[in-house]
């Protein structure tokens, strides 16, 4: 899944970025308002985590503006403050979750696969193709039984090919969604990576290459 962190203390944004990485989530982070809505407005985001009380733009103003917009990304707020009025007030304004700070880690990594899940409900967390299983929230994959050792791209790409139900999906796409805005948009990194891949998964081949088109299952 790709997130956006919207947090205007850079060390804790960093923070939490790392983390989320580490969680096998592409992330981008964004430092004020405006930026974060700049960003929101600009890519496909599936999650948005967004500090309340940011400068310039408020974050209660970045998240009226991506509702008003149509923006379909979810959108988890923090903040400092943690009464049931901010509780309402948050969610009043469109919001899908809100978490107060501090936070443990493995609660917010949680609640953003919730919302993931709710932006994509047809998806079930346990996804089958055949003798392939891929546990999207514990993040395991396994065929015919056999534990597969997959890197952190590996599995961001399996995933998304094995939930787009047949539909091929551009190497643009596989860079978009499992990537983030640091990847080169020239860089091969999708075709090494569908290689890899290919490799783990092993006999009969799963991944198809859809000439002109991308790379389906």
């Amino acid at each position: 899944m790709r997130v956006l962190v919207v947090e205007d203390d850079e060390e804790m944004a960093q923070t939490v970025a790392v983390g989320l990485r580490r969680a096998q989530m592409a992330v981008d982070v964004a430092f004020d308002g405006q930026e974060g809505l700049d960003r929101a407005l600009f890519s496909d985001y599936d999650v948005i985590v967004l500090d309340r009380d940011l400068p310039g733009i408020h974050g209660d103003e970045v998240c009226a503006e991506l509702i008003a917009s149509g923006c379909r990304s979810r959108v988890l707020m923090l903040t400092a403050a943690a009464t049931a009025e901010d509780l309402v007030d948050g969610l009043n304004l469109g919001a899908d979750d809100y978490l107060p700070k501090p936070f443990d880690f493995p609660v917010l990594v949680a609640r953003i696969g919730a919302l993931a899940r709710r932006a994509h409900p047809v998806i079930p967390p346990v996804v089958r193709h055949g003798d392939l299983l891929v546990d999207t929230a514990a993040r395991k994959a396994s065929r015919a039984g056999r534990t597969l050792e997959l890197a952190p791209k590996e599995f961001g790409v399996l995933e998304l090919l094995l939930t787009s139900k047949g539909r091929a999906v551009s190497a643009e796409e596989l860079l978009e969604r499992v990537w983030d805005e640091a990847a080169d948009p020239f860089t091969s990194a999708v075709k090494i990576t569908i290689s890899r891949l290919r490799a783990k998964l092993g006999n009969p081949p799963v991944i198809e290459t859809v000439a002109k088109r991308g790379y389906r299952i």
